[in-house]
């Protein structure tokens, strides 16, 4: 029968695979709950979108809304009664000043006129006669100043008569396009009454009602950018034509009125356009999404992803400097509970940061301070995080 001694290994072996085998144990226990740490604040970190900070070009600029009117506009009306005879025009076409758009019944008018130039003839031969007997003295002043006035009077009565003839023709006070057309070939048409409408539609006009705190920015002569929605593809430019000089005390705003001249006759009048006016432009600034941008506390802030480590580091130096101006010692860190590990440093934190902004236009704006070139601000997700937040982030686009 074998000994004791020969069946079981010698003590110090023993011993000796126990005191390799237990470092390695704890190695592996300690690897795996540093990756269930890390894996725990991975999965307790807040998806973000974040972008960098970036050089463009940005403008400062005003937009608003308008309804276009025309630059002037006339309603034609008759100016005589009578029966409508013939249209010259019709809605949309274009007009000159003093073009004739339509002609009404002209009987009557004529033979007025006939009627009164018979009797200026007649007048005028009997003042004719009546001068020379005057000079004859065989009339007497009286008769022969008589005569003349009732010459002067026929001659009006005349020259009236012409006047109502020529009121038959419909002509165009002013240049443009017939809008409307309110009668019909055959209707009786009444003193005043309204036959077309003109519009002037070079130029158009756009009336904006600005803010007082624009007064000192826009001036005549700016550029000013239209675009409509009827036609989305293009975009039309014109100018301020001007400004008024007085504000407006119920609503606080002044009026600006803008012109545009449309070669291509695309823009019409009561389309409702929105539009831009440039007033000032930097080249080559520091720029982040207008979506980056948190307005709290009568403050303009972000927040900026941050190394996790950077983080931590930049705190423990504000506790040591802030300790170091308190005379006071550095407190130690009791984050841990006595026996546990310190929790872990995430990868990346949402460090919140103030910064002053310039000119902006409706996607970026221009940062003056608070940021550096390459910081990465978060735009979308930023309501989900606070100051220190853990996140996780996805590059967004610029």
């Amino acid at each position: 029968m074998p000994s004791f001694s020969n069946r079981f290994l010698p003590r110090h072996l023993v011993i000796l695979a126990i005191a390799l085998i237990v470092p390695v144990l704890a190695s592996c226990n300690k690897q795996t709950g540093e990756a269930k740490a890390g894996q725990a604040a991975a999965d307790a970190s807040v998806p973000v979108e974040a972008v960098p900070v970036t050089r463009r070009s940005i403008s400062a600029s005003y937009s608003g809304t308008a309804t276009l009117e025309p630059e002037s506009e006339a309603q034609v009306a008759a100016k005589i009664s009578g029966v409508l005879l013939k249209l010259m025009v019709e809605e949309g076409d274009q007009v000159k000043s003093g073009q004739v758009l339509a002609k009404l019944d002209d009987e009557n008018p004529r033979l007025n006129l006939a009627k009164a130039e018979a009797s200026l003839r007649k007048l005028e031969n009997d003042y004719r006669r009546s001068n020379e007997m005057f000079e004859r003295k065989l009339l007497s002043v009286e008769q022969n100043d008589k005569i003349r006035y009732d010459l002067e009077t026929q001659r009006a009565t005349w020259e009236l008569a012409k006047l109502e003839l020529s009121y038959t023709q419909i002509t165009a006070p002013i240049s443009g396009v017939i809008s409307r057309r309110l009668v019909k070939v055959g209707n009786y048409i009444q003193l005043n009454q309204a036959l077309f409408q003109i519009d002037n539609f070079d130029p158009l006009l756009a009336v904006l009602n600005v803010p007082e705190r624009e007064l000192n920015t826009l001036r005549a002569d700016q550029v000013v950018r239209l675009r409509v929605d009827s036609i989305p593809e293009q975009a039309f430019d014109g100018r301020i034509q001007r400004i008024s000089p007085v504000v407006d005390a119920a609503t606080g705003t002044f009026r600006v009125t803008c012109e545009f001249r449309d070669a291509s006759a695309r823009l019409k009048s009561g389309m409702f356009g929105r539009l831009e006016i440039t007033y000032a432009q930097h080249e080559n600034v520091p720029t982040i999404p207008r979506a980056a941008l948190i307005e709290e506390d009568g403050e303009t802030a972000v927040f900026v992803v941050q190394s996790g480590a950077a983080a931590a580091a930049a705190e423990k130096d504000a506790a040591k400097a802030a300790s170091a101006a308190a005379d006071k010692p550095v407190a130690a860190d009791n984050k841990a509970e006595p026996g546990k590990d310190a929790p872990p440093i995430p990868a990346w934190v949402a460090k919140r940061r103030v910064v002053n902004v310039g000119y902006g236009d409706a996607n970026y704006v221009e940062v003056l301070d608070g940021l550096a070139e390459g910081d990465r601000v978060i735009t979308l997700g930023r309501s989900a995080v606070r100051d220190g937040t853990a996140v996780q982030v996805l590059e967004g686009v610029q």
